[in-house]
């Protein structure tokens, strides 16, 4: 018992300080030396004027080794980009991926040496390893949402910019500087881009593509059409406000009337693992029975793919389109 109690330690503390190297303390040297190397580099200046204008790809990883082999696996390293930039994360996708086999390596080896089921293991693995993934899809859907609510406001301050005489890009940076993140630093991003030589279309649609909202969509249409076709955009940006503000009133009154369905499929989510966990407490040789008898390991494993699939179901009935 003793040896399990120093192996699941040195388990946890591994865990915890190989990440921490991996992704804070090994990062920040290599940005401090690249400083110090710009900073005594006499040529800096000459390097600054002929710089290209244009932003370039995304670093995918610390290590250069392991980010060229990413960049091959364009495909699959997308969307974990895109992931990363709608939650506004710095982490590098190189990071999310070591940090994820990490994980999946200390939850198989901690778990086998609770019980000797490879397939509690297994399982135990791969839900460590999508946690990080989770945990940015829940990140990245908060940004979102307190995107969606600051817009409206962004809309507007683009509007009386452009009904006291600003360009269109005057305006863009207006909203940049003065609206607070996520939006302002996403209206600056795209008012670098099409300042620093990217058209006008290619970067609104790098800003719809950064920002998956029909609003976000609504705006870069309405956009590109006055610029194409006339019309004062000023009124039209306003009466997109206006239509915003509507249907923000309506998600908020959906989500308050379907409250009491969301609340109930969090507790029918949480209730039967945290039962199991004071029961592994105040009895665990009925646990242990459970976990070290092949029936038991096979009753868990339906246990938690029959709870996995009511969870999807309870959320698919509770997501209502507006």
């Amino acid at each position: 018992m003793l040896l399990i109690a120093v192996g699941v330690f040195v388990l946890v503390l591994v865990a915890v300080l190989v990440p921490y190297w991996t992704l804070i303390v090994h990062p920040e040297e290599q940005s401090e030396r690249a400083l110090r190397k710009r900073l005594k580099d006499k040529r800096s200046r000459q390097g600054l004027l002929i710089a290209p204008l244009t932003k370039a790809r995304e670093e995918l990883s610390k290590i250069p080794g392991f980010g060229t082999t990413l960049a091959r696996w364009t495909h699959a390293v997308d969307p974990l980009q895109r992931l990363l930039d709608q939650s506004g994360t710095k982490l590098t996708v190189g990071a999310v991926i070591l940090f994820c086999a990490f994980l999946f390596i200390i939850a198989a080896l901690g778990t086998l040496l609770l019980t000797p089921s490879f397939v509690a293991a297994a399982i135990a693995a791969v839900l460590a390893a999508v946690a990080p993934i989770l945990f940015l899809r829940r990140k990245a859907t908060m940004r979102i949402r307190l995107f969606e609510e600051q817009f409206p406001e962004a809309i507007d301050v683009m509007a009386r910019a452009l009904r006291a005489g600003h360009t269109l890009p005057l305006a863009i940076q207006t909203v940049g500087e003065e609206i607070p993140a996520p939006v302002g630093p996403e209206f600056r991003l795209l008012f670098d881009q099409q300042n620093f030589g990217l058209s006008l279309p290619e970067a609104m649609t790098a800003f719809a593509r950064r920002t998956p909202l029909v609003d976000a969509k609504f705006f870069v249409t309405a956009v590109l059409t006055q610029r194409e076709m006339g019309g004062n955009l000023s009124e039209v940006l306003e009466n997109l406000a206006a239509v915003i503000r509507e249907r923000f009133k309506v998600k908020r009154h959906v989500r308050a009337v379907s409250a009491h369905g969301r609340i109930t499929g969090w507790v029918l989510g949480f209730l039967p693992p945290v039962v199991a966990g004071l029961l592994f407490f105040l009895s665990p040789e009925h646990e242990r029975l459970l976990l070290e008898d092949p029936l038991g390991v096979y009753m868990v494993i339906g246990a938690v793919v029959l709870q996995c699939i009511g969870i999807f179901w309870i959320r698919r009935v509770d997501e209502v389109e507006y």
